[in-house]
């Protein structure tokens, strides 16, 4: 198996079906075959600041 850099959608995808806790066999075996963690780190850090940032916009307004 040969490492290759996995496309923008390709890490996105990834990232958020990890996130949801969905994901298929082959798109993990896809993500692992990927030579650097580091573009899948970096996108679940900002999807995760975006989600708390959503959480709190949410409810400032509803306690507002």
């Amino acid at each position: 198996m040969s490492a290759k850099q996995a496309s923008f959608w390709q890490i996105v995808k990834a990232v958020f079906g990890a996130f949801i806790g969905v994901q298929s066999e082959k798109q993990r075996l896809q993500d692992f075959q990927s030579q650097s963690a580091l573009p899948y780190v970096v996108t679940a850090v900002i999807f995760a600041a975006i989600f708390v940032a959503s959480l709190f916009l949410v409810v400032s307004i509803v306690l507002s």
